[in-house]
């Protein structure tokens, strides 16, 4: 499939699979786009004004006949109109999608646009001139209409409807299930809409925090050779998993740390609010209390001698001058920065004015009232930020008009819940006397904010280098809370070009299945290099391939392995060849894709590489994928011992190894995983062994798949007539050795006189040549 920018002119009626329909209606103009998924093509129409009934979007709509209408969770009252109209009827009822108004915004499809993989863009184009190149085949000057397309490119994205869009490139983190993003069940969740599926990542991250939980996606997408950084990840985990070091972990996993770094950030910008703060106080506490308990801990251990020489005395003294200076019970209370008492007397003697503010404006009022007209029952002076002091009265019922409520001596200034409120020569004194005393209040109490921001600020380093300490601890508990309840071990890390696995489990199959098979991995340098697996369907193959694939990376990143004992040498790579998706866009068929991702192994790896493959060549003829297929694991043999790689090669081509096309070597393992067939039955024992699969019961799994008898049974007669059919009747001439045969054949010929003897050499053919041929081929 192929994308196309077609800018649409007239509308036409597509009959086709699917129509999406993006729009966005404002200020009198639409914007709008449709993807056609019968030709993957996306049409666009530039910003059009339009009236409030919404006519030319009606006319489009009509024309397209689109299934689904995207459009924004924010509308104008006349596309809401609209909408609800179309619910109405009852021929023609789309789909209407609504997403958050961010999901429109300008950027935000700018971006997606850039970030689709196009065909129409050439192919070394780079990153800062595909903008350009864009704004020559698609109208730029139309944001409604680009709006439009981000949130259309987002609902092919989510309805995977538009697969022909994205990347085609399948890699290992994907194929192995190191990673698995899930569509999140809100879309107002979070502007991707996803979350961490069942994978690798999901099931080893416990990280408490989020800066946690961002290393360990990097050591997940940076596994690392560095014997120094394995070790020092290792001697922290197997501290954590010893049984009587439960407890510490327990407790240290529970502290509650937050992020520095956006805390931080709001100070340098003084936007610091009160949560910030009772946040940055909470967490420096933690880390006092993680500091005073590694103290306790082997100090031999790396990490914990970071800490405890990490985490420095300007800790306590952070926590110290928070909790002197600010007031959290008051700050939270009235949502904003305060003080406690005893830290400025200046802005203590201005609360207590303000606390004895409310007995004092109340002598005040008494005082005005008597000289008050006699009609007005009651006073008060009250306090206002900005204002001031005001004279408040209540409004009688003779106060009909403005005019009416001028009072001598009284200057009038604003009417509120039948309450009118003046100022008077008393008021004034007091504005000039206690002056705005909230206000300044508040002016003071943030420049001691501003004071005490800067003191932490001076001591950001020290922070900066709690949280990535803290961050590398957290990591690291999440690893060993994971292997202590998944039974994992810690993998031997060697310097020699060998992997060895006894009784491996795969880490994500053993969660979903009640019953797992573990089964042993070993390959070194002068044996089993190469290993080629057979077995039927569903025997396996695939399954024994990523858990190898997997512990090998667990180990790479540090964690302990869900396996009996391993040992890992030198890895530097792992490369695979297991899944793919046909992708016209890329101009690639699916047979391409895997021809790509083989190249790959061939041209990148090393002898320390690990390279897994998972049914090669059957995207193509069978004879050319087994020719390739005999090809490859020939090649890699070749360049043995120094350079070849670990080889693990899951296949059903079982004739590769029934007709010896592969040469024979010490470096090359069979394998195949057991069966059993009780009756009609097949039963897998995923056990695996030492040998060759003799067949690949293709029968026997279609039935376990549901596919009805009849068809099945027909099945094996089709095989069982293709086979008769290929069987060459023998002749009655009977030879003992086909050297003889063809020796008889030869001295028969040359007694022959072919001048005079035509017929004799048409009955030679007839019964010498022609039957001896077709026992020679037998």
């Amino acid at each position: 499939m192929a994308l196309l920018f077609n800018q649409m002119a007239e509308p036409c009626i597509n009959f086709t699979l699917q129509i999406l329909l993006s729009v966005l209606v404002q200020h009198g103009q639409v914007g709008l786009c449709f993807y056609d998924s019968g030709d993957s093509s996306l049409h666009y129409m530039t910003d059009t004004p339009d009236d409030h009934e919404l006519y030319l979007l009606s006319k489009v709509i009509q024309e397209v006949i689109p299934h689904v209408i995207i459009t924004s969770a924010k509308q104008e009252p006349c596309m809401t109109r609209y909408l609800k109209q179309l619910g109405s009827n009852t021929h023609y009822r789309p789909e209407v999608v609504t997403y958050p108004y961010v999901d429109f915004g300008l950027e935000v499809g700018k971006q997606r646009l850039l970030s689709a993989h196009l065909p129409l863009l050439p192919a070394n184009i780079s990153e800062t001139h595909k903008l350009s190149y864009l704004s020559s085949c698609i109208s730029f000057d139309s944001p409604l209409m680009l709006r439009a397309v981000g949130a259309l490119l987002k609902c092919l994205d989510r309805r995977r409807v538009g697969v022909e869009l994205e990347d085609s490139r399948i890699d290992t983190h994907s194929c192995t299930y190191i990673f698995k993003s899930e569509l999140h069940p809100s879309v107002f969740k979070l502007q991707s809409g996803e979350k961490e599926g069942l994978s690798l990542y999901g099931i080893l991250n416990r990280c408490r925090c989020k800066f946690g939980s961002r290393l360990l996606r990097q050591w997940f997408l940076r596994p690392t050779q560095d014997r120094v950084v394995l070790h020092r990840r290792q001697e922290v985990i197997n501290f954590f998993t010893l049984p009587q070091n439960s407890d510490i972990l327990m407790n240290l996993h529970s502290v509650h740390m937050c992020v520095f770094q956006t805390l931080l950030h709001h100070m340098s910008l003084s936007n610091t609010k009160v949560t910030d703060w009772h946040s940055l106080y909470k967490t420096v506490c933690s880390a006092v209390c993680i500091r005073d308990t590694v103290r306790q801990l082997p100090q031999h251990i790396q990490l914990f001698r970071d800490i405890n020489e990490g985490f420095s005395d300007d800790l306590h003294y952070i926590t110290s001058i928070i909790r002197q200076v600010v007031d959290f019970e008051t700050s939270l209370a009235e949502s904003r920065f305060t003080i406690k008492p005893n830290v400025d007397p200046a802005i203590d003697d201005k609360k207590r004015r303000m606390m004895g503010l409310s007995d004092f404006l109340t002598d005040v009022a008494r005082r005005e009232l008597e000289d008050l007209d006699a009609r007005i029952p009651s006073c008060s002076v009250i306090y206002i930020p900005l204002i001031g002091f005001l004279l408040s009265v209540p409004r009688l019922q003779s106060m009909m008009e403005k005019e009416d409520f001028e009072i001598e001596g009284l200057e009038f200034m604003f009417l509120s819940e039948d309450r009118l409120h003046y100022r008077s020569q008393r008021t004034r004194e007091l504005d000039d006397l206690l002056g705005d005393l909230h206000c300044d209040i508040r002016d003071m109490e943030m420049a001691v904010m501003t004071q005490l921001q800067n003191t932490i600020l001076e001591r950001s380093s020290s922070l900066y280098k709690v949280l990535n300490l803290t961050a590398e601890l957290d990591c690291l508990m999440a690893l060993s809370s994971a292997s202590l309840e998944y039974n994992y071990t810690s993998p031997k890390l060697s310097n020699h070009r060998k992997i060895t696995i006894t009784e491996g489990r795969h880490p994500l199959l053993e969660l979903c299945s009640p019953v797992f098979v573990a089964n042993s991995f070993q390959s070194s340098e002068s044996e089993g290099r190469v290993k080629v697996i057979t077995g039927p369907n569903s025997s396996g193959k695939s399954i024994y391939l990523k858990q190898v694939g997997l512990i090998v990376f667990m180990a790479l990143i540090g964690s302990n392995v869900p396996a009996k004992e391993a040992e890992i040498g030198l890895v530097d790579g792992i490369f695979t060849r297991m899944q793919s998706r046909e992708s016209v866009s890329m101009g690639l068929s699916t047979f391409m894709i895997d021809l790509n991702q083989m190249a790959q192994a061939f041209n990148s790896s090393s002898g320390n590489s690990l390279v897994l493959i998972d049914e090669f060549g059957k995207g193509t003829n069978t004879v050319d994928g087994l020719s390739l297929l005999a090809a490859s694991i020939s090649h890699w043999l070749r360049k043995a011992p120094v350079d070849c790689p670990h080889v693990l090669l899951a296949t059903n081509f079982h004739s590769v190894l029934q007709l010896g096309l592969l040469p024979s070597s010490s470096l090359m393992s069979l394998l195949t995983l057991e069966t059993a067939v009780d009756g009609d039955e097949l039963v897998f024992l995923y056990q695996l062994k030492k040998g060759i699969c003799q067949s690949s019961y293709a029968a026997n799994i279609a039935t376990l798949a549901g596919l009805p008898t009849s068809l099945v049974q027909r099945g094996v007669e089709v095989n069982t007539l293709r086979q008769s059919l290929s069987v060459v009747v023998k002749s009655t001439h009977t030879c003992v050795c086909p050297c003889d045969r063809c020796r008889s054949v030869v001295e028969k010929f040359l007694q022959l006189n072919l001048d005079d003897k035509v017929l004799d050499l048409q009955s030679f053919m007839k019964e010498e040549v022609l039957p001896s041929a077709g026992e020679l081929m037998n």
